[in-house]
């Protein structure tokens, strides 16, 4: 089964989180989480590390990610691993997969005209809000 995973990362002040704007498809042309494939016999909390440094230049040393949840797809033989956390500080995003860009949390990360994953952002939104105190320290 192979793995993948999605980082949400929020901003020192907590105001906005990082998005990128797909350039291929799956989802190409919407907005999304930053995120990849786990590679064989990979760690997951260590994968996400490596995908977040590629894809945004944001290292460990910026932030502390927690482990949110799991989506499993049996249909298609794969599952996603969710991490979540805050930039200790500012910090110059920076990559060439996709484009990025912080956003406010004021949208309707449901609406799958534009956003990835069939509502999976919104629910993923709406649980870091949940466990808050948990995920974003």
């Amino acid at each position: 089964m192979q793995g993948y995973n999605l980082i949400a990362v929020f901003n020192e002040t907590e105001d906005s989180w990082l998005m990128c704007r797909r350039r291929k498809d799956p989802y190409m042309g919407l907005s999304n989480l930053v995120g990849g494939k786990i590679e064989e016999n990979e760690d997951g909390l260590e994968a996400a590390y490596r995908e977040l440094e590629e894809e945004t230049a944001i290292t460990r040393e910026d932030i502390l990610l927690t482990h949110l949840m799991d989506f499993t797809y049996p249909l298609d033989d794969c599952y996603v691993e969710v991490y979540a956390g805050k930039l200790h500080n500012a910090v110059a995003v920076n990559g060439n997969e996709n484009e990025l860009y912080w956003s406010s949390l004021e949208y309707n990360f449901f609406d799958s005209a534009l956003y990835a994953g069939e509502g999976n952002i919104g629910h993923i939104l709406e649980h870091i809000i949940l466990a808050k105190e948990r995920v974003l320290l």
